[in-house]
């Protein structure tokens, strides 16, 4: 369901970002819901959905700070399927 929003801001704000919109081919509505969607997309919905388990276990993995997890994943995946 959309909902009508009213934002006040400056006038030259307003302008520039119809302007951006419109080279853009979108509108500045469209716009700022995809960014208000972007920008709240990784707030958790709610911590009280996680299972007690889960709960238990979180924050107990600990690494070092350089540690890169999506190359060690990629290195694992590659020594399973190209041995």
């Amino acid at each position: 369901m959309k909902t009508k929003l009213t934002l006040t801001m400056e006038q030259e704000i307003i302008e520039k970002a119809k302007k951006y919109a419109s080279s853009k081919g979108r509108s500045l509505s469209d716009l700022i819901e995809n960014y208000l969607k972007t920008i709240t997309r990784d707030i958790p919905e709610n911590e009280q959905e996680l299972s007690p388990l889960v709960k238990s276990l979180k924050g107990s993995f600990k690494t070092d700070s350089d540690f890169d997890y999506r190359s060690e994943l990629s290195d694992i995946l590659n020594e399973k399927y190209n041995p």
